[in-house]
């Protein structure tokens, strides 16, 4: 997810249109607060609804915890882990330097 200034707004406008074409989300800032989010329609959001679509996104972006994002979605955790698990969208992330630590602890 990529934020632009509203200042500036019409110079990035083609950055906007093809971050929104290939399915990214952004943030138009003014002064600094985020004040609107650009978000990507499309067919999925039709079919799942704009605040699941909306909740997946932000999840897949970590704009979201999981539960914020489960709230959003209008489920519990444990559905919305099982969604993201059927979409392919892994639930937890460590970074190498986390997982290398998780690791040395099981040793």
């Amino acid at each position: 997810m990529r934020t632009y200034p509203l200042s500036e707004l019409t110079q990035f406008r083609t950055d906007v249109l093809n971050d929104s074409q290939s399915g990214q989300l952004a943030v138009v800032t003014d002064e600094g607060r985020p004040i609107f989010l650009a978000v990507p329609f499309d067919e999925a959001m039709v079919k799942r609804g704009l605040n699941l679509d909306l909740a997946i996104k932000l999840f897949d972006e970590d704009v979201l915890s999981l539960g914020r994002a489960a709230e959003l979605a209008g489920m519990n955790r444990i559905d919305f882990m099982n969604l993201l698990g059927e979409m392919g969208i892994p639930v937890v992330r460590y970074s190498p330097e986390e997982l290398q630590q998780e690791l040395a602890e099981f040793a």
